[in-house]
């Protein structure tokens, strides 16, 4: 059977076993051992085993359920509705008020994770309860959560950034410092969109509060301070080389944990509930996560994605071609894929063409992460839309719906970088210089 008739017959597979009910992680196992089963020699339940441990023992992944569990403790204790009640006189004014609360904060702690899924659960946890009590849209709630929580991949410090500069052999702090900006800028235009959808759909949007004076808004602003705390202490210890991203999530939990005791607000069943919660929650992600890893594994054995990129470099196209090629390849291998396993599995073929078509490796880092960013909010492997999925109980095709806008802002965000490379390129050009 060829390429695209293996193709064809797994994602009839994938579909198939989505539609019968079965769990996404258990999905993806499923379609991974019949590709293995079906298309290698090697056995596979001795490579699902050992693949499935592999990606659960992972010391990098450790930081995901600490940043859950942080979530956990601010949405379950007072720090949540502290920061709303603080930065609420300030949203006010803007079109679409405390919606913007997703985008601002998915932008700060991008910052902190560099994990799209973390990012994702850890604001969704805080924000979601806060905008449903307010009145606020669950549609437009929904789908600015998982836009703006790809953010986590794009603001450095970035997991798949420092993937990519090891495949590509280019410089790791340069591509930190290059996010920068095609990071704020993905920020502002997520902003922009909510604030038409506010002039579009005034009804819909929930009534001011009471109007407050200069004076008045910076006493409200106080209630901010443990969360920026917080924030400092993260940051803090990972910008000063003091923590690793797992330590600094570490840090985070006992921050969370010492605040709300101060507060008055953490007791032994608001402990109790953010753990299990936190456990419940890393557990699905993380069973989607090592059902990726199966597949990932059973398509290289396959060579599907290997094929798949020789396939493109063959075709002797011109820059702006490759790059839409490019974008259209990644975008459907993140249907089936993680973003880490696109870009180990397919930058050995695809760097090479790239090159020799003239483009800056840093550029192209910046528009590979953001390609990456798409696949996180397309089905049926987008897994912002899972991890929203166990959240809030909606189905996911209806969390796809929701969130389509900012898929759409997203490939906005890939034409401006091409028409305007600078703003991947100054800062790495002063860095240089």
């Amino acid at each position: 059977m060829n390429d695209i008739g293996v193709m064809l017959l797994l994602v009839g597979a994938l579909f198939a076993i989505l539609a019968s009910g079965v769990w996404i992680g258990l999905t993806l196992t499923g379609v991974a051992w019949i590709g293995m089963q079906l298309f290698t020699s090697r056995p596979a339940g001795d490579a699902m085993a050992v693949t499935i441990w592999g990606s659960a023992s992972s010391w990098t992944l450790t930081a995901l359920p600490l940043f859950v569990w942080m979530g956990e403790i601010l949405f379950r204790t007072r720090l949540s509705s502290d920061m709303f009640r603080g930065l609420a006189p300030w949203m006010q004014a803007l079109p679409g008020r405390l919606l913007h609360v997703n985008v601002v904060g998915c932008t700060i702690f991008a910052a902190v994770s560099g994990s799209s899924a973390a990012t994702c659960a850890t604001i969704g946890k805080m924000s979601l309860p806060e905008l449903a009590r307010r009145g606020y849209p669950e549609g437009i709630s929904v789908g600015s959560l998982a836009g703006a929580g790809t953010l986590g991949l794009l603001i450095p410090p970035s997991i798949i950034m420092i993937v990519y500069g090891v495949a590509a052999e280019v410089s790791i702090a340069q591509l930190f410092i290059a996010g920068v900006l095609p990071g704020i800028m993905l920020a502002s235009l997520f902003s922009g969109w909510l604030v038409v959808w506010a002039l579009r759909n005034p009804q819909l949007v929930p009534p001011a509060d009471a109007k407050l004076s200069l004076r008045g808004k910076l006493a409200e602003s106080r209630h901010l301070i443990p969360v920026v705390l917080l924030i400092a202490a993260v940051l803090g210890s990972i910008y000063s080389g003091i923590a690793t991203a797992t330590e600094a999530a570490a840090v985070g939990v006992l921050g969370s944990l010492v605040i709300s005791a101060a507060q008055g607000s953490l007791s032994w069943a608001t402990f109790r509930d953010s753990l299990l919660g936190g456990t419940r929650l890393y557990c699905m992600i993380a069973l989607i996560l090592a059902g990726a890893a199966f597949l990932t594994l059973s398509m290289g054995y396959i060579g599907l994605p290997r094929h798949l990129a020789e396939w493109i470099g063959g075709l002797g196209l011109t820059q702006w071609q490759l790059l839409i090629v490019l974008m259209l390849f990644y975008i459907v291998l993140g249907c089936f894929l993680d973003g880490i396993s696109m870009v180990v599995l397919t930058m050995g073929v695809v760097m090479p063409t790239v090159l020799a078509a003239g483009i800056d490796p840093i550029w192209f880092g910046i528009f590979i992460v953001l390609v990456v960013e798409m696949a996180q909010i397309t089905p049926p492997v987008g897994f912002n839309l899972f991890v929203l999925q166990g959240m809030t109980g909606r189905d996911i095709t209806w969390i796809a719906k929701v969130t389509l806008p900012f898929f759409f802002l997203m490939i906005a965000a890939v034409g401006l970088i091409w028409l305007f490379p600078g703003i991947v390129t100054f800062l790495p050009q002063q860095m240089r210089g």
